[in-house]
């Protein structure tokens, strides 16, 4: 029985049926000729040729096949075949190859081999059945070639395929004249054209109409000198649209360095460019209005007065804050607020020229930026205009609402050489026309920076008064009109300056509530104003009511627990203390601040409302708040009896409060006539220079001791 040869023929071969043709002239051999005869066959033969039985022992081991595996022919024939495979308890074709072959007479596969060097390869197999003299299978031939780099190519190209086909990004191909021979889906998802639309059309369909021709000359010239080309460009969808995309171009070359391809590669940017458009616009632009906001503002600014410098131009700042508008965005809600801000915005806008600058710096405060003016006077000519903007009364919804401004005007170069200071200039000059109480404009001047100096030295010097005990308490006392005795008293703070002794509170006082010192000034006064009632309750002196000022800063959570504590460790009842705020905090008419304001009546407090009168809008709010008594500013008695106004407003005030059960206190009585007119009107108490001016404890004590009440002339 001849013996089977299996021959592995590697891609080198170039007659692969010739090498079969031989194998099989050697099959008919007989005996140790037959072998001698394949064995030189085999040598003779370049390729890989491996023979082996019907088992898949090798009988066979060629020249091609030492050199493809690196084994000798003697380290070879006589093993299976199975220890030439990369794994043999896994491979396909390690198992009933025999059936296979007996029943085909032949099969091709593609199979992983190993090399004596333990690499691993890819191999394509051809076996062929060996017959004997009678027909029947007696081995095999197998002839092997190493596709490793044609598999690993084919993998690669799998790959790219599949990155081409899913991909998010836009892949365009194009042949050398640019004319387009392939796109992917995600193309024709953010351009619109189908494959069958866009395939050979010149890419210059895309093109948008924002570039010249040169402009896509350049690029091109760019990828044919480097090879690549990447930026951001406006590309054109199939509708028309234009949006904007980064893109990267590139060329593939032949063996001869010639172009062959090109291919685009983008992405539609569209959705981070307006991510971009919105960060930059929150950060240089006010969100509510669209003005330019404070970062945007300094620069605009700083680059204008660069341009001054080098030109010695004259400019000025324009701070405007607004009147009227606290009242009004408290009172109706922020909605109302905001749509007021934005008509002032628009206003302002209209009021000056295109080349100047509106912003918002915040709140209410705007800022008119005037880049080029020949006269300071001109600056006034804007302010104005300005005034003149705001005048007319907005509509809101159902509410007509009228606010004004106080503007403080700063001038280049007079004022300062930088945005900092001229705006701070500017800021001093606001104060100084808000003082004023109605719209208008001020120019800074050197001694408004003194004031501004000066109320600041009068802020840390109130600090340094409130922790040193320079402050003192005088009391004015209230008057009952129909008894004439004394009721009660408000407790006024005085600051007894070590250097400049008593400090008018006019001149303290608004600057603690600027400052927000007037939180911890009006803890002081509580205090001593108990501390004092405790001493008079002590020594017997007939209890009296007392009254202390409470700012709208006062009014945060906890506000009740703090005043219980603070009289029950001074030990004075509820009942002998009043609570004074102002009728702008009925403006502040949240939730919160009425449960605060409950919460002090269900203590034992009563409630005042002072300056009753001078508000905004407030006698809606009234009902809401548990007031027990109104105070009528001392604005409205000046004039009584002889101002036809003030006394119908006096009477007014009185007749609403009997009607809500409210008492009525009026401030500020200095003449008889008025405490008359006032008893007529059924007014119950007063409180003034016409009983007394505020007075020291002692002699406040004094008076009660001795019964005083008022005049009978």
């Amino acid at each position: 029985m001849s013996e089977p040869i299996p021959v592995l023929v590697t891609q080198d071969t170039p007659d692969l049926d010739g090498a079969r043709k031989m194998c099989a002239t050697v099959c008919n051999v007989p005996g140790a000729c037959k072998l001698a005869a394949q064995a030189q066959i085999l040598d003779q033969i370049h390729e890989s040729v491996i023979a082996m039985d019907l088992e898949g022992f090798i009988t066979g081991w060629n020249k091609g096949a030492e050199q493809l595996f690196g084994y000798s022919s003697t380290e070879a024939i006589g093993k299976h075949i199975l220890f030439l495979y990369a794994d043999p308890d896994a491979d396909d074709d390690s198992e009933g190859f025999q059936d296979a072959f007996l029943e085909r007479g032949g099969r091709e596969l593609e199979v992983r081999r190993r090399r004596k060097s333990g690499e691993i390869f890819w191999a394509s197999l051809q076996l062929s059945l060996i017959r004997d003299e009678l027909g029947q299978p007696s081995g095999m031939i197998g002839y092997l070639s190493d596709i490793t780099a044609r598999v690993e190519a084919e993998k690669i190209m799998r790959l790219q395929s599949r990155i081409f086909e899913h991909s998010e990004e836009s892949i365009l191909i194009t042949s050398s004249d640019r004319c387009i021979i392939s796109v992917n889906p995600a193309f024709t998802e953010i351009t619109g054209y189908s494959a069958p639309e866009i395939i050979g059309k010149s890419a210059e369909i895309l093109r948008s109409d924002q570039y010249s021709a040169r402009f896509y000359d350049d690029i091109w010239s760019h990828v044919d000198q480097d090879g690549s080309w990447q930026g951001e460009v406006w590309t054109r969808r199939k509708n028309g649209e234009d949006f904007p995309s980064w893109a990267s171009i590139g060329l593939v070359r032949n063996q001869d360095g010639q172009i062959n391809n090109y291919f685009s590669i983008f992405t539609d940017i569209s959705e981070r460019k307006r991510a971009e458009e919105r960060i930059n616009y929150l950060a240089y632009y006010d969100e509510l209005t669209g003005l330019p906001n404070r970062s945007l503002l300094y620069k605009l600014i700083d680059q204008a007065l660069v341009e001054a410098r080098r030109n010695r131009l004259h400019g000025a700042i324009l701070f405007i804050d607004l009147n009227r508008f606290k009242p009004v965005n408290d009172s109706l809600g922020h909605s109302v607020g905001d749509r007021l801000l934005q008509e002032v915005a628009q206003r302002l806008r209209s009021a000056v020229r295109t080349e100047d600058v509106v912003a918002r710096l915040g709140g209410d405060e705007f800022i008119v930026a005037l880049f080029d003016i020949t006269r300071r006077e001109h600056a006034a000519v804007v302010a104005q205009k300005v005034l003149a903007a705001l005048d007319p009364p907005c509509w809101i919804d159902e509410h007509e609402l009228k606010v004004g401004a106080a503007i403080g005007i700063s001038i280049y170069p007079r004022d300062g050489f930088n945005t900092e200071s001229l705006l701070r200039m500017a800021d001093i000059a606001m104060y100084r026309a808000k003082e004023s109480g109605q719209d208008g404009y001020a120019f800074y001047s050197h001694e408004m920076n003194q004031r501004a100096i000066d109320r600041l030295k009068i802020e840390s010097g109130l600090r340094h008064g409130i922790e040193h005990d320079e402050l003192l308490l005088h009391y004015q006392p209230k008057v009952d009109i129909a008894s004439g005795r004394i009721v009660g008293a408000e407790a006024l703070v005085r600051w007894n300056h070590p250097t400049r002794g008593l400090v008018p509170p006019g001149e303290f006082v608004p600057i603690a509530e600027e400052s927000g010192l007037v939180v911890r000034l009006s803890a002081w006064v509580l205090e001593a104003a108990l501390r004092q009632a405790r001493l008079w309750l002590t020594a017997a002196m007939p209890a009296v009511k007392i009254a202390v000022n409470l700012s709208a800063r006062d009014f945060s959570p906890g506000l009740a627990e703090r005043i219980q504590a603070m009289l029950a460790s001074h030990g004075v009842q509820p009942e002998w203390l009043e609570l004074e705020i102002t009728e702008g905090m009925l403006t502040h008419s949240s939730d919160d601040v009425i449960t605060m304001m409950d919460a002090l009546t269900a203590l034992g407090v009563s409630l005042s409302l002072d300056d009753f009168g001078t508000g905004y809008s407030s006698l809606s709010y009234l009902k809401r708040f548990p007031i027990d008594t109104l105070k009528i500013d001392r604005s409205f008695i000046i004039g009584i009896p002889g101002d036809g106004n003030d006394c119908a407003i006096a009477g007014a005030i009185v007749s609403m409060a009997q009607r809500l059960g409210h008492r009525v206190i009026a401030e500020g009585v200095e003449t008889r006539d008025q405490l008359e007119f006032l008893r007529s009107l059924g007014c119950q108490e007063i409180q003034g220079y016409y009983f007394s001016p505020p007075v020291p404890a002692d002699q406040f004590e004094a008076m009660v001791r001795e019964g005083r009440t008022l005049k009978k002339d």
